[in-house]
């Protein structure tokens, strides 16, 4: 039986689950709701989640979690030595149960030799022996990334039907008070009609191109009246410079200036976010914001909106395999592909929707 989530001191010291999670943001906020399965399960138990620093954020504030353990492979547990550390300290925590969303070798040997009782994931040749649960991968071309890894944790617990879970994604009122002052401040008020464009984006080929983005914002300004809001990391700062010179109309350039949790309590404030497929995307949607998300090289089958009806996507069938993971593609024919006047259109059929 399910039961509510009781309050933390109810919880079963003897009892301890280790969820090893994924590595992107997306990804990570796709994991959400096998976590919230878990929890569901378990409503006793001590659970902790490993993930990279760059996710940590992403599930702060998560009440189905009681401690995010951080993994740093690309740091503190680089070399062989951090590794061991990493090991003994989940051994000497004698976590009881583990449920490896990664497909990694290494992370699954470092479960075994933590001691863990159970270990639950994905099967292969390489780690076969090192996994207590070997879990059948599904077909990954057609399954959507957040059930891929709800389905490690129906496997195991042998549930025949998929629950309708949406993604979990907690902003602080803190953060809510911050945006509120920010927009006070930027002289946006409650019934101005916002728009935000996150251009950017870890890998180059989902990215449309900017001077896209340039010509969208100008005919949002222009026709729409809208203020248009530029989000993303302190690296799309000079990007985010790029798109207002070519509009040629004022846009808020606010990339740099926020973490996760303040741009996602900004989205709450927005009509509608447009995105290639990337983090803030699905924050936005998970935040219950209403996102036009443009696809190319990634599926949206895959990795689009998740059990939401705030949501447009446009991918254009350019005769290429998708997905595809030619990171070496020069060519990005599949986002240019995608026109401003497909994008404006869908803007204006998903802010009257719902």
């Amino acid at each position: 039986m399910i039961k509510e989530n009781p309050k933390p001191e109810t919880r079963n010291p003897k009892l301890k689950i280790l969820v090893f999670n994924v590595n992107w943001l997306g990804d990570v906020l796709f994991s959400t709701p096998a976590i919230g399965l878990i929890r569901k399960t378990y409503p006793t138990a001590f659970i902790s989640c490993a993930v990279p620093p760059r996710c940590q954020e992403i599930l702060q504030g998560n009440p189905n979690l009681d401690e995010i353990i951080i993994y740093d492979e690309d740091g503190i547990q680089r070399t062989f030595l951090g590794k061991l550390k990493f090991t003994l300290w989940l051994r000497k925590n004698k976590f009881n149960k583990a449920f490896l969303f990664h497909r990694s070798f290494t992370r699954a040997l470092i479960l075994f030799l933590a001691g863990i009782t159970e270990r639950i994931g994905y099967r292969s040749k390489k780690r076969y022996f090192l996994l207590t649960e070997k879990i059948v991968p599904p077909k990954t071309d057609i399954m959507h990334r957040a059930d891929y890894y709800l389905n490690i944790v129906t496997s195991y617990l042998k549930v025949s039907e998929l629950p309708s879970f949406k993604l979990d994604f907690f902003i602080s009122d803190k953060d809510k008070a911050g945006i509120d002052k920010l927009l006070t401040d930027l002289d946006i008020k409650k019934d101005d009609f916002i728009v935000a464009l996150n251009p950017g984006g870890n890998w180059l080929q989902k990215r449309w191109p900017k001077e896209n983005f340039a010509y969208l914002a100008k005919r949002l300004v222009e026709n729409l009246k809208a203020k248009v809001i530029i989000i993303g990391s302190e690296k799309d700062i000079p990007l985010a410079g790029d798109i207002t010179a070519l509009s040629g109309v004022g846009l808020i350039n606010l990339c740099g200036r926020m973490n996760l949790k303040q741009s996602a309590a900004l989205m709450q404030k927005i009509n509608v976010v447009v995105s290639g497929d990337s983090g803030p995307l699905h924050i936005a949607y998970a935040s219950g914001v209403k996102v036009v998300g443009l696809y190319g090289p990634t599926s949206a089958l895959i990795t689009g909106p998740y059990h939401t009806d705030k949501a447009g996507v446009i991918q254009k069938d350019v005769g290429c395999v998708i997905p595809c993971y030619e990171d070496k593609c020069t060519d990005l024919c599949c986002m240019k592909a995608i026109t401003v006047d497909e994008v404006v259109a869908c803007v204006n059929q998903i802010i009257k929707s719902v």
